[in-house]
């Protein structure tokens, strides 16, 4: 009986969600975001909020205790090193999850889950420009610019293939040799 145990097993055996708990918790230290499930992402949180709690205090005793949940180097040094003195004031919800939808291949519910104080968008409260002009989403208008495009490309080709086409045309039937056709007629087979 469960008896009021309740977190997500993520269908996966103890070893194995340990793993990618950690996995994932390293990733998104030394990446700052990262994209995943919504389960994943919630199970995550759960895992790297308290060592972020922990490595506000830069001791030995709590760099090995994050140690031995993340089991890399690089993740911690990072973790102390350039996110601990960022949240140092933050009481704590140190992880933001931004839903982006659902994945194409199974359906399941897609975010971005990302340290809150690392998204300068946010933080500093400047919009992004957006770096392309946004597309429309009809396909009239995508059939409009694709006749467009060809209209142009057809354009192109008959500038440029007028005048060399006529001397190639005339080199390359001097040049061939007549070959005889061979035929099976007359064979057994």
């Amino acid at each position: 009986m469960r008896h009021n145990k309740n977190f997500n097993h993520l269908g996966r055996q103890a070893g194995h969600r340990k793993a990618m708990l950690s996995n994932m918790a390293s990733s998104l230290i030394l990446h700052k975001r990262i994209e995943t499930t919504v389960a994943k992402a919630k199970a995550v949180r759960r895992f790297i909020e308290p060592l972020v709690t922990r490595s506000k205090e830069d001791t030995t005793h709590s760099r090995r205790v994050v140690f031995s949940y993340l089991k890399q180097k690089e993740a911690v040094t990072e973790l102390f090193r350039t996110i601990a003195p960022k949240i140092a004031e933050r009481p704590g919800g140190y992880t933001r999850i931004l839903k982006t939808g659902f994945r194409l291949g199974d359906g399941a519910d897609m975010c971005i889950i990302e340290f809150v104080d690392f998204n300068e968008a946010y933080t500093l409260g400047v919009t992004p420009a957006p770096a392309t002009e946004a597309k429309p989403k009809t396909r009239r208008s995508r059939a409009k610019k694709a006749t467009d495009a060809v209209e142009d490309a057809t354009v192109v080709e008959k500038k440029t293939a007028k005048a060399p086409k006529a001397p190639k045309a005339a080199a390359t039937k001097a040049a061939a040799p007549k070959v005889a056709k061979k035929t099976n007629v007359g064979k057994k087979m």
